[in-house]
């Protein structure tokens, strides 16, 4: 049986990287004059502008948020204008999510530039093997998680 003090430290640390970054972000939102966005809503608004009309199903996907989450969220943006909920042609069960223009385009940028920002303090002093490596790592971890989420809610 393995001791708490032979433990990996690797969850607490990802733990207080997400804590800490969470407040840099907030504080750089709000000297960039970004109200209203939390951090789940910029994480949807951030994949719409990559890509527009896609299903619920697939941003919850992308975004890895839950469907119910996600339809909180986008109440809400639909209610400010910000996104409109279409029938798929393709599909009539299917609605899709397309992101309106409302003044996005300046908040795209000034998003965008919170996000390199961020970026670039994560990876600072990192080698881009380094960097894609790391992400390998992540990727794995993400993807192991993932897999026992999904056998436990079956």
């Amino acid at each position: 049986m393995t001791t708490l003090k032979e433990q990996r430290k690797a969850g607490f640390l990802i733990s207080q990287i997400q804590q800490i970054s969470n407040r840099i972000f907030n504080k750089k939102l709000k000297e960039n004059d970004i109200k209203n966005i939390t951090r789940s809503k910029g994480r949807i608004m951030f994949t719409l502008w990559k890509e527009d009309n896609i299903t619920l199903k697939e941003l919850a996907k992308r975004t890895s948020l839950s469907k119910s989450n996600i339809s909180m969220i986008l109440d809400k943006m639909e209610k400010e204008g910000t996104i409109l909920r279409l029938n798929s042609p393709n599909n009539r069960r299917e609605i899709l999510i397309k992101l309106l223009n409302q003044g996005i385009d300046d908040l795209n940028k000034k998003y965008l530039k919170i996000s390199i920002e961020m970026n670039e303090l994560f990876f600072q002093g990192f080698k881009n093997e380094d960097i894609n490596l790391f992400e390998e790592y992540l990727e794995k971890i993400l993807e192991n998680i993932k897999k026992y989420n999904l056998n436990k809610s079956n």
